[in-house]
């Protein structure tokens, strides 16, 4: 495992400029909190999370670790934007969160101190936004006990997800500041697939994300040309 640390300086300023808005549910975190019970409830249907030991990697605010938490996990929300881990220990003393800490800290990092410690893996909409998304992944694969189960997020790389995740989320509806994705750092899902075979997960369950900006309704589907979640088991 790596001991450098794999993050963007600009990403984490990024983020860390917008720390205050996490729970706001009409700032620009809104898309956060209207896809989290359908993150929340794909999340479930494979892996059951009460009295399990789970690790959000990339947690920002907390938006999905507190709501595991509530599920009945003992979740550890790491990152390395500090600004955005202090909203998110504030929200769960403000919300008497419990079964629930934060970290800052590197996935890489936390694999080498806690390797086969965690029964759930979660890397939602992290991956992205990293120079070495597979350094991540070798990560998760680390972090994971056997048998457990690691869960991905990210957006596919190709013409129609620039379109509608960059152009039309962050230009032309504004769900997303500008500039908050680049389009050379998206994944498509056979790359990310890939990257988990070589750390030893095995894939169980792709699916698609979709977005109707008339009804600002989100739904799962089997369409992974654009947003998508990847389910695996570490073999």
């Amino acid at each position: 495992m790596p001991t450098t640390e794999n993050f963007d300086p600009a990403e984490l300023a990024k983020f860390s400029d917008l720390a205050h808005r996490w729970w706001d549910q009409d700032s620009e975190f809104r898309p956060l909190h209207q896809i989290n019970p359908l993150r929340l409830g794909w999340i479930e249907s494979i892996a059951p999370l009460k009295n399990q030991r789970v690790v959000d990697i990339g947690c920002g605010g907390g938006i999905l670790s507190d709501s595991m938490a509530r599920k009945g996990a003992n979740v550890l929300g790491i990152d390395l934007a500090s600004k955005a881990l202090k909203v998110a220990q504030l929200h769960a003393l403000e919300a008497n969160t419990e079964n629930i800490a934060y970290r800052e800290i590197s996935a890489e990092a936390l694999a080498e101190e806690q390797p086969g410690n965690f029964d759930v893996v979660t890397c939602m909409e992290m991956l992205e936004h990293v120079p070495d998304p597979s350094s991540v992944v070798r990560a998760c694969a680390a972090l994971v006990k056997p048998g457990g189960h690691v869960f991905f997020s990210t957006i596919n790389r190709n013409a129609k997800a620039f379109l509608f995740a960059i152009v039309g989320a962050e230009y032309v509806l504004n769900l997303l500041p500008r500039g908050t994705h680049e389009y050379a750092k998206l994944i498509k899902p056979s790359e990310l697939a890939g990257y988990c075979r070589s750390a030893g997960l095995g894939l169980q369950q792709t699916r698609g994300m979709e977005y109707n900006p008339l009804t600002q309704h989100y739904w799962l589907s089997a369409d992974t040309s654009v947003n998508y979640l990847l389910a695996t088991q570490k073999t």
